[in-house]
């Protein structure tokens, strides 16, 4: 009932844009589950949605690259530790 008055009701209430907040804020993901679009005489506003789906998409690209980045120093740095370990386990052996 409650998402049912905000769908007609238009958009919830969302603070104004400060100079500050122009820079493009991550989605958060309770933005997500209750983002609400206008409804037109035909139904949603696709180009609102559009929008909202671009930006989105953008923001997981974003995500999405800087986790690979993370996993490959994450298999990086095991392997350099591995090699280390390895150089010192053989060092202590032979004294």
């Amino acid at each position: 009932m409650r998402n049912l008055i905000r769908r007609l009701a238009g958009r919830r209430d969302e603070e104004q844009p400060t100079a500050e907040s122009k820079r493009r804020q991550p989605l958060r993901p309770w933005q997500i589950r209750e983002r609400c679009f206008n409804v037109r005489r035909r139904g949603l506003d696709p180009v609102e949605i559009r929008t909202f789906l671009h930006q989105v998409a953008d923001e997981l690209t974003v995500a999405q690259t800087a986790l690979r980045a993370v996993q490959e120093e994450n298999v990086r740095i095991k392997n350099a530790l591995r090699s280390w370990q390895s150089t010192q386990s053989a060092n202590h052996r032979y004294r």
